[in-house]
């Protein structure tokens, strides 16, 4: 066996990669498992989305190699979207870069910026790829708490008793997953000047922004925030798109540039049907938000009927792709969610996939249609907490 490098120690194999395949093991088995932990949209991509992939499969140059900065039309797009969304003005030619899906964007850009040693400010609950691949690039985590108390907020007092001497990025995720609250201009206006102050590259995760919120948000809105502030944005949620991969990444154009050195070394361009398409989505109106809104807010409800029924606690006034809620006080999310799935066949997210501070939560997609979801109600409904 050839020895696996160092970098590997330290880092895990995904939460989902592995119980995934237990539950197809079990599915192998013959148990009805149903799953309500994944963020992956069942809803179909708009029509006029996949006709114009359709349409680009006959063009000459469709099969090529396409650019490493991606077509023009869908950089044009992509600005056209930001200034009538978020009112945020983006150079089109210097200021965007579209990716393979914006998770591909955490790694190139802790690869563009991150050395040996550096410190990177990370959120607890958070995302767990930003943990991963700070490590994997051999920098340090430092976990910054976010709590129901502080509204899942960052608590600035406590982050300015840390050493941020080291620190060289800060990770924010808003509207944030997974607990769906949302940062005001002003919670933002606070995390850009905390950055500018302590020399450190912010960089909001902003693709939950159009589902159940209807006040969407950019960071780079805060007048001074592209001096140190850039964001990761995805197709994949607001456009059914999550299979497509398409994301994108914006900010100062001397930032965006030195992500490109990496990405240019990583791949040779997106498949031309797929940016056709993503320039499609990116010019459908309110009304396709609305339309997916209510889908979601009818799922919303029975989500809430079954933590109703496993006698959790939930906010009904955060949006979002997931719901999160309170488990019973002393329950233990992994055992909570283990016995929800050995005995009623349900897999649901146990909040300590995301940190420490997601002990005593659970979370559940709404990526799954009401009649599943009906189905998951009558099956806990005898549940004790």
């Amino acid at each position: 066996m050839i020895q696996k490098a160092d970098r590997l120690h330290n880092v895990e194999e995904y939460y989902f990669s592995k119980k995934l395949r237990e539950v197809a093991g079990l599915m192998a088995k013959g148990k009805p498992v149903i799953n309500i932990a994944i963020g992956s949209p069942d809803l179909q991509p708009p029509l006029n989305v996949i006709e114009a992939l359709k349409d680009t499969m006959q063009l000459e140059i469709a099969h090529k190699y396409q650019s490493y900065q991606g077509i023009p039309e869908l950089r044009s797009e992509i600005s056209n979207f930001y200034k009538n969304n978020y009112d945020v003005a983006l150079d089109a030619t210097s200021e965007i870069l579209p990716l393979m899906g914006s998770k591909e964007g955490i790694m190139h850009i802790s690869l563009a910026f991150l050395n040996k040693g550096d410190k990177v400010l990370i959120p607890n609950p958070g995302y767990p790829t930003y943990t991963s691949v700070t490590k994997l690039v051999e920098a340090e985590p430092v976990f910054y708490n976010l709590t129901q108390q502080q509204n899942w907020l960052p608590n600035f007092e406590e982050l300015e008793k840390e050493d941020l001497s080291k620190v060289k990025i800060m990770w924010v995720n808003y509207p944030h997953m997974p607990t769906g609250a949302v940062a005001s201009k002003s919670d933002f206006e606070q995390l850009v000047a905390f950055a500018k102050k302590h020399h450190i590259l912010l960089v909001n995760d902003n693709p939950y922004s159009f589902i159940l919120n209807n006040n969407p948000q950019s960071i780079l809105a805060v007048e001074g925030a592209k001096e140190v502030a850039i964001e990761l944005n995805s197709l994949s949620k607001t456009f059914n798109m999550a299979g497509w991969r398409v994301g994108m990444v914006v900010g100062d154009a001397e930032i965006i540039n030195t992500i490109l050195k990496v990405k240019s070394n990583m791949d040779s361009g997106m498949f031309l049907g797929i940016q056709k398409g993503a320039v499609e989505a990116l010019k459908l109106s309110t009304s396709w938000f609305d339309s997916q809104d209510e889908i979601y807010k009818k799922r919303r409800t029975i989500v809430w009927e079954i933590f109703d029924a496993l006698k959790c606690t939930y906010d009904t006034a955060i949006g979002g792709l997931f719901v999160w809620a309170k488990l019973p006080e002393g329950l233990k999310s992994e055992e909570f969610t283990d016995a929800l799935l050995y005995e009623k066949d349900v897999f649901i997210t146990p909040g300590t996939v995301f940190g420490s501070n997601g002990e005593g939560y659970i979370r559940a997609s709404l990526c799954v249609s009401s009649t599943i979801l009906e189905e998951v109600l009558s099956r806990l409904i005898t549940v004790k907490s």
